[in-house]
């Protein structure tokens, strides 16, 4: 017998919901939740596939444990004690910081990835902090810091009410929307266009959603933050301006970007001038507008900048902080709001990476220097002898691979979270399991804080946990306990000390709905079949529309949203400034120090024209980074690792569709076959990210028959975005040539370069 049940996708960052069919515990069929307060039926060919990603067949069961070299399955108990026993003596012998922790993508997508990775970072006490988000969004956060003094306190474009829309650098008809939260986005720009609205899209390929613009502007890759610069510059030199309220630094603003006129950053950008003028137009006279730029905005030389910028236009016009323009989304489990007023602020550089000296960005080194923090010996400090990585693939995801390959080999121990044996976790002395995602509860923390709509939304695992298996937040527990000198302690204990420090510290703040009340009475009024939920249950309690623990008897709790099980609509986003700022003016900080000491850097590219062709990446539909490319309803058709070129430069170059190509960069060689289209602008060639499952040790049966290449072993990780320390990964200088020579023959092998 078949049965239903409820579950949120943890595919992309849409968080869809879904109705699965299951017969005995496996997931048969996945189709789109009609009933879903937030997604209302959408579906895309990931969700899908939810029942093949979760049955792959590839998935590890059991942990894993190195011995005698190789990597043997092991007990729970056993593969806790040898994490113990591995990470505990370099802490004592080196210090905290010789132990290096990577956070990959997947941890936004699971429950466990929200809750414990904080404890495990605050537990070792390391600076060694490595994360996807320096080769994606870090300059998004460092802007946000910078502008508002709260890194994660990121304005969303309200999809349903705007009336003009720029996209700058993203691509949301494939990668599903990023940093902005929206079910059917290709659905909510159609109805855009269908009440009358405007799309413009600014990128050097011709997408999807390009295809769908009203306007299409061919950028040269890596000038978005002149081309955003001389919109601003036409506003102010024309009147245009309607600054958002609680802003401080307009004039002088105003003065520090008199040099990027339209006339000045044309050539670079390679958009005409009056374009650019009519682009800066079009958003002021719009009723509403907002802008909205993504990872092809932030992976480039100047992505702060970029960043920064974009909400620079939204301030400008009055945009920022208005329905239709670009609002702060307000979830469930944020935490109580305080009364608006000056904070802390937001400060970068308080530490440096030890080798090349790298500021840290919200607590983070850039995942670029992962290679060298390990191999390379200094006076100042231990290097990275062991290391955490939760959900992480770096040697496909960091600039130069083959680096990072060689320096994992070298660690002294190394343990990995995560489902696969990939090209990273093959090097792991233990490898811990979590189980697929059928079986785990879900909610999202990270993305609700950037969705489009403000709801709330929480599933239980759809079908029971299988015998052995462990469940990935008394995974994240354990480990926690194991590296922190407490190896065999009850991992309850961890959710409790979680509760008792938050509701402590909740009762002492006069904003607090349980101000002054017993923190042990709270706690035993707290619901959930365990640790997790009680923690949930906690957080929706104290957050913005929480019951205050019967204060707002209406108000959220666990056990009401467990009674709406396809979620809770709290409607749409509205204006909250200046509540969210935590600068130390209590205002938006238009011109933030750094962001002014970075401007000549951007004033000296006016004059840049690259010669030759640059390399930008590609998401495609049906893929997420490194980790769907073993699921075989997910790969091939057009989801295939092809170097995207301009028939011009093939036909200048000698290269023929379908023809392998070399590709070569700074940090070594690839070889791909070409896929000739005028989709993508001359001087310009595209590889997708996430490919390369070639290496040997892995356990990736469909990944490694058809492995692509990696695109990142083409940089060598010196290329940063000085403020916010992401690699550079668009506008990239590449040689292309035939891998065929007359009278030669082919290149074949994939990293030429470092061989």
């Amino acid at each position: 017998m078949s049965r239903s049940a409820l579950r949120i996708c943890p595919l992309c960052e849409a968080t869809c919901g879904l109705t699965l069919t299951i017969e005995g515990t496996r997931v048969t069929h996945a189709r789109g939740d009609r009933d879903d307060v937030f997604s209302k039926g959408f579906i895309c060919p990931k969700g899908a596939s939810f029942g093949a990603v979760d049955s792959d067949p590839d998935r590890l069961r059991t942990p894993l444990v190195r011995r005698d070299g190789e990597l043997r399955e092991a007990t729970w108990q056993e593969a806790f004690d040898a994490v113990a026993a591995g990470i505990r003596p370099v802490v004592e012998r080196h210090g905290p910081h010789a132990v290096g922790v990577v956070l990959g993508n997947p941890n936004v997508h699971t429950m466990a990835g929200g809750l414990y990775p904080p404890l495990l970072l605050a537990g070792l006490g390391t600076r060694s902090v490595f994360t996807a988000s320096t080769v994606d969004q870090m300059p998004k956060h460092v802007s946000s810091g910078l502008l508002y003094g709260d890194a994660n306190a990121i304005p969303v474009p309200d999809l349903d009410r705007t009336d003009h829309l720029l996209l700058i650098g993203a691509n949301p008809l494939e990668s599903n929307g990023s940093l902005c939260t929206a079910p059917d986005f290709p659905g909510k720009l159609k109805a855009l266009k269908a009440r009358g609205g405007t799309l413009v899209v600014i990128d050097p390929r011709r997408t999807r959603t390009a295809r769908l613009a009203d306007r299409h502007i061919a950028v040269r890759p890596g000038t978005d933050a002149l081309l955003l610069a001389a919109m601003a510059r036409v506003l102010f030199d024309e009147g245009l301006i309607e600054p958002t309220p609680h802003v401080e630094g307009v004039e002088e603003l105003s003065a520090a970007l008199r040099d990027f006129t339209p006339e000045a950053v044309a050539g670079a950008c390679d958009v005409d001038a009056g374009l650019i003028r009519t682009l800066a137009h079009d958003l002021a006279a719009a009723p509403t507008a907002a802008v909205y730029g993504r990872i092809g905005s932030c992976t480039v030389p100047h992505g702060t900048l970029a960043s920064w910028l974009v909400d620079v236009l939204n301030i400008l016009t009055g945009n920022l902080d208005r329905p239709g323009g670009a609002l702060f989304p307000q979830a469930a489990t944020d935490r109580t709001p305080r009364p608006a007023g000056p904070g802390r602020g937001f400060a970068l550089g308080r530490w440096h990476s030890r080798v090349s000296r790298h500021p840290e960005a919200k607590g983070e080194l850039p995942l670029s220097a992962l290679a060298e923090e390990i191999d390379t010996a200094t006076e100042e400090g231990e290097p990275v002898r062991a290391l955490i990585a939760v959900a992480a693939n770096p040697v496909l995801s960091a600039p130069d691979g083959d680096r990072l390959d060689k320096a994992l080999a070298s660690l002294d121990f190394m343990v990995s979270v995560d489902p696969y044996l990939n090209e990273t976790s093959r090097h792991a002395h233990v490898v811990l399991p979590p189980p697929p995602p059928a079986q785990s509860p879900h909610h999202d923390f990270a993305f609700n804080t950037l969705a489009v709509r403000n709801q709330v939304r929480y599933t239980r695992p759809a079908v029971p946990l299988e015998p052995g298996r462990m469940a990935e937040t008394e995974i994240l527990a354990r480990l926690i306990l194991a590296v922190t000198g407490m190896h065999g302690a009850d991992p309850g204990a961890v959710d409790d000390m979680v509760i008792g420090q938050t509701l402590g510290k909740a009762v002492t703040e006069a904003h607090s709905p349980v101000y002054g009340r017993d923190p042990r009475e709270l706690a035993a009024l707290l619901t959930g079949v365990d640790g997790p939920e009680r923690r949930l249950d906690l957080m929706l309690r104290l957050g913005p529309y929480g019951d205050g623990f019967g204060a707002t008897p209406d108000g959220l709790t666990l056990e009401k949203l467990l009674a709406h099980p396809h979620g809770i609509d709290l409607g749409p986003l509205r204006p909250r400034l200046p509540q969210p700022l935590k600068t130390r003016s209590g205002r938006v900080e238009l011109l933030p120090g750094p962001i002014a000491a970075d401007l000549p850097r951007l004033r000296a590219a006016l004059a840049e024209r690259p010669e030759g062709l640059v390399l930008v990446g590609r998401r495609h539909l049906r893929s997420n980074n490194s980790w769907m490319h073993n699921v075989p309803a997910l790969t091939g058709g057009s989801n295939r690792c092809t170097l995207h070129i301009n028939p011009e430069d093939a036909e200048r170059l000698g290269v023929e569709d379908g023809a392998p190509v070399r590709v070569r960069g700074a940090g070594g060689e690839v070889t791909a076959p070409a896929e000739v289209t005028d989709a993508i602008r001359r001087g310009v060639v595209s590889l997708p990210h996430g490919w390369g499952h070639d290496r040997p040790g892995t356990r990736l049966s469909h990944a490694s028959a058809d492995p692509g290449v990696n695109v990142n072993q083409l940089l060598d990780g010196r290329a940063l975005d000085p403020l916010s320390g992401n690699a550079v990964l668009n506008g990239v200088p590449v040689d292309v040539a035939p891998a065929t020579a007359p009278g030669g023959p082919a290149l074949t092998e994939k990293h030429t370069a470092l061989t």
